[in-house]
């Protein structure tokens, strides 16, 4: 079944997932954090699913590839905010660690079908 929208995509909904448990554990931290630390981790998690969502809708692979691979340096960005999180012991990353690799195995073999599909 080929998908008809963006919101079809199993990785979108596994990034648009990530972002909705990752608003939930930015919620208890410390206030002061608001315009800087959660600001950030937020900004960046929101921009994964937003660049598939961009780049779904891109007519040339090179355009979609090129979204996918934003999403991609947002993902890692996220993961790095996460570590600060955990280490400023503002709560528990562990299980956001591991949705973050599942989200970027999953993108990775979304981007290589696309890059694939560009070489044949």
């Amino acid at each position: 079944m080929s998908s008809q929208t963006f919101k079809d995509l199993r990785v979108w909904q596994k990034a648009h997932e990530l972002v909705l448990k990752i608003y939930k554990l930015s919620d208890s931290f410390p206030k002061h954090e608001l315009y800087s630390l959660t600001s950030q981790l937020r900004r960046s998690a929101v921009s994964i699913p937003a660049n598939i969502a961009e780049g779904y809708k891109k007519s040339g692979l090179a355009d979609k590839a090129r979204f996918m691979n934003i999403a991609q340096g947002s993902l890692e960005e996220t993961r790095y905010y996460l570590i600060l999180a955990q280490d400023l012991n503002y709560g528990s990353t562990t299980r956001l660690e591991s949705d973050i690799d599942d989200v970027g195995r999953m993108l990775y073999g979304y981007t290589k079908t696309i890059r694939d599909r560009m070489r044949s």
